[in-house]
């Protein structure tokens, strides 16, 4: 308990200190419970004290971004610090350099958050780093987003707009392993969580382990058209190496396109991508992830004055399908050919706006699970922001997406002043 007060003490001096510098950033308070026992997990499902400090500054021609976090985590009160994981004192957001050498090139070098394509928490052509454990456990949205030690190039020729990223070496998700999410681990054929810990054989040589991402866009009559391709691994273990029961990561090529404007009164938007699992192109290793094709529509709209509306329909279509079940070992429950997901999000906003009432659900037909994640924040002030919320999982098998996760159920509080 007193290392807490300490760290309560430190984190308040620092922000002071960095209000009065002029830096921008935010303390941040967040808990979140269980609303279930889950004998692998604790009770808290979540408990931090972040501070966030962002600095931005110009020399010449150079802008120089610093962003990181500063995090007292007394749930796992793990506090040494790793860059990859976002785990221990310090997550570093951002740390880049960026210059426009010529009026038609950007360069970004360095760790930086990258996002591309139209999803709404559904994701195809965008294979940059996830972080679903602070997704599940209640943190901010824009934790989804892990940080890529990559070199951005961004190119203006007047018949399109070029976007290559190259990554020297593979960024991973930030995946469940079961520190704080327990997950069915099919190895041991039962949900697991802090007992038995997933370890994982991640690629992370230096220039061979390497990804390459590419976006062509363009924007024609008011609609934004896009191309996309991807070099490097699957994001998340979509495999394992039955000598040594490891997950693995194994070579994946991804290839697509998005369309997204108008339409009538909303905004509908077109997604697709083929995933080329390099390392069982036949599809029939049963340990490693097939092929895939995977298709998003989706739209949204204002319904009335400060209430809007999106849905999104997500599909994933197995290639080699027959091959996959005729290589299952006996007794491995098989996969759906094809996995569709249905999605929906209301926003409603009050009281001049300062009140924001959101409600984003999956549903998966064909797996039979979902996903709630209802949540209210009301802005007291333009530093102070207090949030509630939930993670609600449900569904008819323990080894689904979603229904995996069903004993991870949590409800948080948080409270934000920004500076």
């Amino acid at each position: 308990m007193m290392k807490r007060y300490i760290f309560i003490a430190v984190f308040v001096l620092a922000a002071g200190v960095a209000q009065a510098a002029n830096v921008h950033g935010f303390a941040d308070v967040r808990a979140g419970l269980r609303m279930q026992n889950d004998p692998n997990q604790d009770d808290e499902s979540l408990g931090e004290l972040r501070l966030q400090l962002d600095v931005m500054e110009y020399a010449g021609p150079l802008t120089l971004q610093l962003r990181s976090d500063f995090l007292y985590d007394w749930v796992l009160d793990e506090h040494d610090i790793d860059l990859e994981t976002g785990e221990g004192a310090i997550d570093l957001r951002e740390a880049n350099v960026s210059a426009s050498p010529v009026s038609w090139a950007d360069v970004k070098a360095g760790r930086q958050i990258l996002t591309w394509g139209t999803g709404d928490l559904l994701f195809i052509n965008d294979m940059f780093p996830k972080d679903w454990n602070s997704f599940f456990i209640g943190r901010d949205e824009e934790y989804l987003k892990a940080p890529s030690d990559a070199v951005k190039v961004s190119l203006f020729p007047s018949w399109a707009n070029i976007d290559l990223v190259y990554t020297p070496r593979f960024d991973h998700d930030r995946f469940i392993t079961g520190d704080r999410i327990s997950f069915w681990n099919a190895g041991l054929g039962a949900r697991s969580g802090q007992d038995a810990v997933a370890d994982a054989n991640i690629p992370d040589e230096w220039f061979d382990d390497d990804e390459i991402s590419i976006r062509v866009s363009r924007n024609m009559k008011g609609y934004e058209l896009a191309l996309y391709g991807y070099e490097g691994f699957w994001k998340s273990p979509s495999g394992s190496d039955m000598e040594s029961g490891r997950a693995i990561f194994p070579r994946l090529g991804v290839y697509g396109a998005s369309l997204r404007g108008q339409l009538m009164k909303g905004i509908a938007n077109l997604e697709a991508g083929y995933y080329d699992s390099r390392d069982d192109r036949d599809g029939d290793d049963p340990f490693v992830h097939n092929s895939e094709a995977r298709l998003l529509a989706g739209y949204q709209q204002e319904l009335m004055r400060d209430l809007t509306l999106a849905v999104q329909y997500y599909v994933e279509l197995m290639m080699d399908y027959g091959e996959y079940e005729d290589s299952l070992p006996e007794g491995m429950d098989a996969a759906d050919e094809n996995r569709h997901v249905l999605t929906l999000r209301l926003t409603q906003q009050l009281l001049s706006q300062n009140l924001m009432l959101s409600f984003f659900a999956y549903w998966s037909p064909s797996d039979e699970d979902g996903y709630l994640r209802p949540s209210v924040s009301y802005k007291a002030s333009d530093e102070w922001k207090f949030t509630a919320g939930g993670n609600i999982f449900m569904g008819r098998d323990d080894h689904t997406f979603f229904g995996q996760f069903e004993d991870n159920n949590n409800v948080y509080l948080s409270a934000r002043y920004s500076f």
